[in-house]
Formats: C-alpha cells, structure tokens, sequence
C-alpha cells in the first residue's frame, strides 16, 4: 500500500508541475473563474431600476399631476419626456428612447372626482419581455397606490359628511385594510445574488472536465501515454493520479470563487462553508468520470476541448442556471433529472441564499452521489479496458 501510493504521489507531482507549467492550463486555472465571477457579477443584471418613462397627460389636471408627482418620486422611474401628439410618443418608442409611456386619459380628474373608474393607459416596450414585465409591474403598483390613496380619501369625506348630516359629534373610524409583504432569502430582489453562486457551479463544471479531459489526452498526444504504460504503475494508480490534481484544483477554485464573491459582491452566505465543500466533492465524481470517458474517445486535446462544451452547453441550458425548470416545456422538465448539474445549482443556492443544511439538501447530495458513483465507474472501466 505504501509502494502505491508513492507512484501515485509522483503522478500527482508530475502532473501538478505540467499543469503549472503549460500556459494554456494555467490560463485555465484563473481566467475562467475570474472572468465568469465579473461577468455574472457586473455585467448580468435582470433587476429593473430607474427606467426611463415618458409621460402624456391629456387631462392636465391636479389629480393627474399628483399621480405624475408619485413617478417622479419613485427610484424605479425617471421621466425623461412629455410628448404632446401621438406621432411624438410613436417617435420615441421606435428609436427606443423610453421604455415605457403612461398616458393619462381624458376625463381622468373629473372621474375621480365623481367616484367613478378613471383610466390610465401604460404601453411598454415589449422588446425585452423580462424587462417590459417587470417594468409593467412596478407602474401599475404605482397606479394601484395612488387609486387606493384616493379611496381612502373619499371614504373620509364621505364619514365626515354623514357625521355632520347627523349634527352628532366628528368621529371618524375608518376601516382600512393593510398588508405588509416580506421577502426572504434575498429580501432585496437582486439579481446578482442569484446568479453569481451558480457561478461556482459552472467554474467547478468546466474546469475539472476539460482540464481532465485535456490532461489525460495530452499524454496520448505527446506520446508519453505509451512510456506510462510499461511501468510498474497500474491502471488504478494512473487513474487516481491523473484526477485527484484537478479534484484538487476544482475545491481551490469553490474557495477562491466563493470569496471573491463574498469580499467584491457581498453575496450573503448563510450556510455552512464545509458543506460546501463536500457537495462540491460529491458533484466532482461527475465531473471527473465524464471528462475520464471524454479522454477515452478523443486523440487531441482540441477534440477534447470541443467535447467538454458539448456536454457542458446543454447541461448548463438545463440546470436552471438562468431558465426556471419549471418554465420548460414538461418533457424537458422531466429530463433534467438526468443532470446532475440541476441538483448542485439547487445545492449551493441553498447554502448561500437560504443556509440550508444537510437535512434539507440530502435528497439532492444523494442524487449527486448515485449520479458521480455510476459516471465516473463507468468511466474507469472504459479506461481501464483502454489501458489493457
């Protein structure tokens, strides 16, 4: 035992010292995860702030400039134009200028006045679907505010006139239904802290199996796969030492993504950093046996390359990194409990977003453990019959 895991130690060295020493694996071992962090972290950003709105007031009443005094208070709006025909508000929707337009109707104060329904029109850019859905939402909350407002104001002077109708003393108690809404886990709604920890999946995901993949078809490629064989090393030992280095490599980037996400973005994380660890282990016997099967059936390392992204690419589709699964059509649904990918995004979200533990995410570990057990066998078989 001893003998063997020596020859494995000096396989572990050997490939530590080529990884480290060949520019386009080093590039590999930081720019991805870089890269994909400033990405993700920067760049991608679903939430809706400060849109830009034009605002077309037919009715210019005080009723009317109140409901625009509530858009220009609001951090979600800017007003940026008032155009006063039709043909200027189409102007500004066709060269994308605002993104969303309130149109107040005529006879809009004067049906407030009267208690009667008033009408307010949105017309919303719909180029962007996401974006024209959430900005339709936050304008017609507004709407829905300074109606209730309204209401409430009415109903007051209505109580005030029975009251004094009566010649009874002033007292007014109004009914006044409320409601408080909270959110958890993310209580500010910000995009990023949902996608950058599915950023340390991904990293995990194409580093360790191209760099496994590559690794291992680099030997064939050179010719030194050949030299490997007529030594005393068995199948065994040159499997674990060709994989254990970029398991190794693979934890190193969890760590180095996780607090950079942390000190830069200030992603909350709220569970246990150890667990995390170990899921990230459970989900590397994926990783590893697939980029093991991918050198079995690649002889240059570019094939190998382009193999990695095409099981990466729609593995990653599928996961509901950026897509809700439950937004997929239902057959599509159902396959993606064949992507282990799935269950370690709903992992590591759990961990970061909601502190959850081994309780809660057992039935996800399991599923990768069943998942990393039969890929990476079966990726050692093949390999060992390879070898032979």
């Amino acid at each position: 035992m001893t003998a063997m895991w020596r020859r494995i130690f000096e396989i572990l060295r050997k490939e530590f010292r080529q990884v480290l020493r060949e520019p386009r694996m080093r590039g590999m071992l930081l720019g991805p995860p870089i890269i994909q962090l400033l990405i993700f972290g920067y760049a991608v950003n679903l939430d809706v702030d400060n849109s830009k709105i034009a605002w077309m007031d037919t009715d210019r009443t005080p009723q009317s400039r109140e409901l625009l005094a509530g858009f220009q208070g609001s951090p979600q709006f800017r007003v940026t134009a008032t155009p006063a025909s039709e043909a200027g508000l189409q102007d500004l929707m066709d060269h994308g200028r605002v993104q969303l337009v309130v149109r107040v109707l005529p006879g809009f104060g004067r049906d407030i006045q009267r208690g009667q329904t008033a009408s307010v029109q949105i017309l919303v850019d719909g180029t962007n679907s996401n974006t024209a859905s959430i900005a339709a939402s936050q304008a017609a909350a507004l709407v829905s505010a300074y109606g209730g407002k309204v209401m409430a104001a009415q109903m007051t002077q209505r109580l005030v006139g029975r009251t004094m109708a009566a010649g009874g003393p002033v007292n007014l108690e109004v009914p006044v239904l409320t409601f408080q809404s909270r959110v958890w886990f993310n209580p500010d709604l910000r995009s990023r802290n949902y996608f950058v920890p599915g950023v340390v999946v991904n990293i995990i995901t194409l580093v360790t199996l191209m760099m496994t993949a590559m690794g291992i078809v680099r030997e064939k490629e050179i010719g030194t796969m050949e030299q490997l064989m007529v030594t005393p090393i068995r199948p065994i030992e040159l499997i674990l030492g060709k994989t254990l280095p970029f398991a190794i490599i693979g934890l190193v980037d969890v760590i180095l993504v996780t607090g950079l996400a942390l000190l830069v973005f200030r992603i909350p994380f709220l569970g246990s950093g150890p667990l995390l660890l170990f899921c990230s282990a459970l989900f590397l016997l994926t990783t590893l046996g697939v980029g093991l099967f991918i050198s079995t059936i690649c002889g240059t390392q570019q094939q190998a390359m382009m193999s990695s992204f095409f099981f990466f690419n729609p593995a990653f589709m599928l996961s509901g990194f950026s897509f809700p699964i439950r937004n997929m059509p239902e057959a599509v649904q159902y396959l993606t409990y064949l992507n282990p990918l799935r269950y370690f995004i709903e992992i590591v979200r759990g961990i970061f977003l909601k502190g959850s533990g081994f309780s809660t995410l057992w039935p996800q570990m399991l599923a990768l453990l069943i998942f990393g057990l039969a890929i990476l066998a079966g990726s050692v078989l093949r390999f060992h019959k390879r070898l032979d």
